[in-house]
């Protein structure tokens, strides 16, 4: 069994993953700002209200780190933030924001768990199909889709510097899913994947992905978007 960490949990993927993987004998820590009442009372799951992209809120994850756990066998890089406004309407606060949770969060957390990683830890990013190079964009998703591109090159760069100590950086690409943040982006768009059996996807990728690839990124999509 392994020990897995899961960012924005509170909602969509992230508490599908949480429930999936702590019912498979996992050991998780939940990781979002708001605590779904969901994941509380379960015996495989920490959870922790914390902020990734304030420097200080990691100081809890490393409190959990260092007297429970030890060691991280998986870190799921799942919370995110969507503005869609058109660009020129969007301001300064508004790609602070979108990149603090896409970008600066994920440096944060990972540099905080890299005493933690091993040979054979499996660092997975979400990204979507936005941030792919040559990919089909959308009008008004500029501070999302491009924080989501920076977040590949970021996990990228990570996969080689780190490569000779066994611990693989991978990307997910995802495409549409319905999930709460994309009603709230685009109200009355159907998905044609659910949140659940994208969770499905991404925890078994999590768990088995790092024999097959690092420093790849994955599209996972099966419409445009």
């Amino acid at each position: 069994m392994k020990n897995i960490i899961i960012t924005g949990t509170s909602r969509g993927i992230g508490l599908e993953l949480a429930l999936q993987l702590a019912s498979q004998g996992h050991q998780v820590l939940a990781i979002s700002r708001k605590v779904a009442p969901e994941l509380l009372g379960n015996q495989n799951i920490t959870c922790l209200s914390a902020d990734i992209s304030l420097e200080n809120d990691m100081l809890e994850v490393t409190k959990v780190l260092s007297t429970s756990w030890k060691k991280v066998d998986v870190i799921l890089h799942n919370a995110g933030c969507l503005v869609n406004k058109p660009f020129v309407e969007t301001t300064l606060e508004d790609f602070e924001k979108v990149y603090k949770v896409n970008v600066f969060g994920v440096a944060n957390l990972t540099r905080t768990c890299i005493p933690y990683l091993q040979k054979g830890s499996h660092v997975v990013s979400i990204s979507s199909m936005g941030g792919i190079q040559g990919s089909m964009k959308f009008a008004g998703l500029a501070a999302y889709s491009s924080s989501k591109g920076a977040l590949i090159t970021l996990s990228e760069l990570l996969a080689e510097e780190y490569k000779e100590q066994g611990i693989a950086f991978n990307v997910l690409a995802l495409g549409a899913v319905q999930t709460e943040m994309l009603q709230e982006a685009f109200p009355g768009y159907q998905a044609p994947i659910s949140a659940k059996d994208m969770a499905d996807y991404i925890g078994n990728f999590a768990l088995t992905g790092n024999k097959f690839y690092n420093g790849k990124v994955l599209q996972v999509s099966s419409s445009t978007p």
